[in-house]
């Protein structure tokens, strides 16, 4: 395997971890000689007949993957359109994310069965321009909104109703906007942040709906959402809607970019 010594470390790594996708067969065939080196059936092997097996296996694999690394074209930072692709892609370098996912679902179905279910708000005329609203039995309460990831292409409000029993048991609201995913709006970042703005600002104007303090708007964002909630908290209030420059009180990217 090469190291790239013009990348940085985590560049280093992506083309590296990569690579070993490509090469992880032959490794594998390697490790069963290795195995079967040691099954007292395969005793009259000598150590240098298994250890030189072993050698030639490695050259093979890395003369394989090197002549198959030369035949893609690199894209960027010498690096294949696949290993690009895979760099971003969690589904690679998370192998347990479906899982994960899932997880999330199931435990926001539980708080919904304990907390109830959320009221629905539209912040506009699309169907996706909703937010689902936990509310916390308490009066003139802080607001705290928080902008799901899902890499800008999945993920709904519904899935990330879990973290809302620590917030309403807390005495704070919990609201979760639900914006169109990029595929749907021509691969722009654009759009997702003017509804999320818009969002934010319906919030503002419409908190003592629910009970909430406009005064205690605070905002969290986990992965893709933690991009989303730092432009959030750099946008121009004044200028973009014109609401008060501190509408937001504190934010936190979560995990994010």
């Amino acid at each position: 395997m090469r190291v790239c010594l013009e990348l940085s470390s985590q560049e280093t790594y992506n083309v590296l971890h990569v690579e070993h996708q490509h090469c992880r067969q032959d490794w594998i065939e390697m490790s069963a000689l290795t195995q079967r080196a040691k099954d007292p059936r395969a005793a009259k092997i000598s150590r240098r007949s298994v250890l030189g097996s072993l050698a030639g296996g490695v050259a093979a694999a890395l003369a394989g993957c090197a002549a198959t690394a030369e035949k893609e074209p690199r894209v960027w930072l010498n690096m294949t359109q696949k290993e690009l692709n895979d760099a971003y892609s969690q589904f690679i370098y998370a192998p347990n994310i479906g899982q994960v996912i899932d997880r999330w679902s199931s435990n926001s179905d539980l708080v919904r069965a304990r907390l109830g279910q959320p009221r629905k708000h539209s912040y506009g005329d699309l169907p996706v321009e909703s937010m689902d609203v936990y509310q916390a039995n308490v009066s003139k309460a802080p607001v705290h909104i928080f902008i799901h990831g899902g890499a800008w292409q999945q993920g709904t409000a519904e899935g990330y109703g879990f973290p809302a029993e620590m917030f309403v048991n807390a005495g704070v609201h919990y609201v979760v906007p639900d914006f169109s995913w990029i595929q749907d709006v021509g691969d722009s970042l654009y759009p997702m942040a003017d509804q999320l703005r818009r969002a934010i600002a319906w919030v503002y104007r419409n908190a003592e709906q629910f009970g909430g303090d406009p005064q205690q708007i605070y905002l969290s964002g986990h992965s893709s959402g933690g991009h989303l909630a730092g432009v959030m908290v750099t946008t121009d209030w004044e200028k973009e809607a014109g609401l008060p420059a501190d509408i937001i009180k504190g934010g936190l990217c979560c995990s994010g970019m």
